[in-house]
């Protein structure tokens, strides 16, 4: 794929470039530079931002309201929001749950949701691993009974992202249990506020509410809430997990996380730790800066293959590997590089009203707290273990 830009593209660079000079909220752009947790209207307001330039739904249909564009505007648009320090998009509704709606949803349920999601007035969490159910997804075991025009749900869901604020969760339930186990589960969307929902907060070794345990006990569904057809639920699900695990790769973040960490590496500050006569330090960042080029490359790949209708397909399970080996990499050098400044993590300097100042360097403060958090990437969205046996099947044929 040629990445030297055209002229037009140029110039769609610089829109964009300009875009985050002019439209990021500053108290949100403050809150990321400081390395302080964004609250859920902090989220909803980019976002809404986003929709009102008309680009929320970056891989939507245009039909849809999607942006339309190429994989090369996508790659752009990428870069230049990590280089602003922009917040994720938070993914569950804009690139999960809607790629299955309007793929596989009626017309009905495609007026209902979908310009919802866009605008972001709906926020969506994920309902897919359970307490006994997580890289052997197919064993779930919440089940939905048909009961006139609703299904029954029972059972209980985990890990759920920021479940706290949902409005709605979108949920593999089995309706089925004869045959393959793969085959009779379906794709169920569940409003968060139905009688015997209930959710339990999980607290994660970084000190947050990241993620939760949602409980459902005789929650009565509308039928017309299925997605597609009952028991293809598995099929919808690897579509969406395709695009789930590209998403995770995160190259672009990465991209940006290498450049800062080089800056840090190369400061003259009393306060770092002199990483550059280490050369086992400087062995491993160079070979993260080489793994991320070619982890880009692949990225490239995979977004002309989408740009033109096509799934990710396996691809999406090297890029989740090797995205979220390499983010976890640059996580511990910046541990080593901050040294002792990454020891002292108090949560509390990270929520809005704390006055105080981190302890040593600024980026320093919040760095045992990432790299705790990101411990999880290579879990979530499909363990890479779980990735390596998709690769061995679909691409090795083994």
């Amino acid at each position: 794929m040629n990445i030297q830009l055209s002229q037009q593209e140029l110039a769609f660079q610089k829109e964009v470039r300009d875009f985050f000079a002019s439209e990021f909220p500053k108290d949100i752009k403050a809150k990321q530079d400081q390395g302080i947790y964004l609250s859920k209207q902090d989220h909803i307001t980019w976002q809404k931002a986003l929709y009102a330039k008309g680009w929320a739904g970056i891989n939507w249909p245009v039909e849809h309201g999607g942006t339309g564009w190429t994989s090369t505007q996508k790659y752009i648009f990428a870069n230049e929001a990590a280089k602003a320090n922009a917040p994720r998009i938070i993914p569950f509704g804009l690139t999960m749950v809607a790629p299955v709606i309007f793929t596989y949803g009626n017309e009905e349920q495609k007026q209902r949701f979908l310009p919802d999601i866009l605008a972001s007035n709906v926020w969506w969490c994920q309902g897919y691993s359970e307490p006994n159910a997580g890289s052997d997804l197919a064993s779930l075991k919440t089940t939905a009974v048909r009961d006139g025009d609703e299904y029954v749900v029972n059972g209980a869901k985990t890990w759920t992202t920021l479940g706290q604020h949902a409005n709605w969760i979108f949920c593999l339930v089995r309706t089925e249990d004869s045959g393959k186990k793969q085959e009779g589960i379906s794709f169920l969307l569940i409003d968060m506020k139905s009688p015997g929902v209930t959710v339990h907060p999980i607290i994660t070794i970084d000190g947050t509410h990241e993620v939760n345990e949602v409980h459902f006990q005789n929650v009565r569904v509308p039928a017309n809430n299925l997605i597609g057809e009952e028991g293809k639920g598995w099929t919808y699900a690897k579509v969406l997990l395709t695009h789930e695990r590209t998403g995770i790769a995160r190259v672009a973040e990465s991209k940006a996380l290498l450049a800062s960490l080089k800056r840090m590496v190369n400061a003259q500050n009393d306060q770092l730790v002199d990483v550059k006569q280490n050369v086992v330090f400087m062995t491993r960042l160079i070979e993260a800066e080489i793994e991320l080029k070619a982890l880009e490359y692949t990225e490239l790949r995979v977004l002309s293959a989408v740009s033109t209708g096509k799934a990710p397909g396996p691809k999406s399970s090297i890029l989740k590997i090797k995205g979220t080996e390499i983010m976890q990499l640059l996580n511990e050098l910046f541990v080593e590089v901050a040294g002792i400044y990454a020891i002292p993590y108090v949560p509390e300097q990270y929520q809005d009203g704390f006055n105080g100042e981190p302890v040593g360097p600024q980026f320093a403060a919040k760095t045992s707290a990432t790299y705790y958090n990101n411990r999880k990437v290579s879990i979530y969205g499909g363990t890479n273990e779980i990735q390596k046996n998709i690769i061995s099947k679909q691409v090795l044929g083994l």
